[in-house]
């Protein structure tokens, strides 16, 4: 399982309470997780101890294979600074001639990971605007890396709504999502 930040929303709250759910959770295979933007609001060391303390796994701007695939996780603060963001991606050794995937909060900064061999980047963050005028917003802002599952090159990037909201707790023309992939061998 694959979380791409924005667990949070606010600096105050009993974290280890918000978890909880996290922590009684049996998954078949370990859980991984990068920051979003709002882990980003104030120091998200907070968040990540949260997170490890729940039994998530954190991946810290680094990679971790699973049965030959390459799953590489960058937090939303590195994934904004392009030449700080190429550097991790180029710190991680993609094999090119496997299966990379990259866990990024937005759907920012496509040519470097397309450049440095990721072969599908999962993110979110845009909601896929949740309501208007914020779907306008969003789909101007990330043209069609807003929401679904979209090429860039080589790269194939899949932006999911979430199950979440920001502001107002509510959804206007947009759906929440879990999305499942499967992958099987080639």
């Amino acid at each position: 399982m694959l979380i791409g930040g924005d667990l949070f929303d606010g600096s105050k709250a009993d974290l280890d309470a918000l978890l909880k759910p996290w922590k009684d959770l049996s998954a078949p295979a370990e859980v991984y997780y990068v920051t979003g933007n709002h882990e980003e609001f104030t120091d998200r060391a907070q968040y990540l101890d949260a997170v490890e303390r729940a039994g998530i796994r954190v991946l810290n701007n680094e990679k971790v294979e699973i049965n030959g695939l390459q799953i590489v996780g960058i937090h939303d603060a590195e994934l904004r600074d392009p030449p700080l963001f190429r550097a991790l991606l180029q710190g991680a050794k993609l094999d090119r001639n496997r299966p990379g995937i990259l866990l990024a909060h937005q759907p920012l900064n496509l040519p470097i990971s397309e450049e440095e061999g990721v072969s599908l980047q999962l993110s979110g963050h845009t909601h896929g605007g949740q309501l208007w005028p914020w779907t306008w917003v969003a789909a101007r802002v990330h043209g069609r890396f807003n929401s679904g599952l979209n090429r860039f090159g080589k790269l194939l990037v899949l932006t999911s709504n979430g199950v979440g909201t920001w502001g107002a707790p509510m959804r206007v023309g947009t759906k929440s999502e879990i999305v499942l992939i499967c992958l099987a061998p080639a």
